[in-house]
């Protein structure tokens, strides 16, 4: 995987996951759920791309 594309994915999950938190009391549930669920997986997705880039 090329860096660079590695580095704006994180540094973009990051930023989602923090909007995410700012604003979490101005979304509906049902919506906070899924969003929230959605941002743990990407999160948890750079997280495994950074292992993977550093042991190539």
């Amino acid at each position: 995987m090329d860096n660079e594309s590695l580095v704006i994915y994180v540094i973009v999950v990051l930023c989602l996951g923090a909007v995410l938190i700012m604003s979490k009391d101005k979304m509906p549930p049902r919506m906070k759920r899924g969003m929230a669920l959605t941002a743990v997986i990407m999160i948890a997705l750079a997280f495994v791309f950074i292992i993977y880039s550093l042991l190539t």
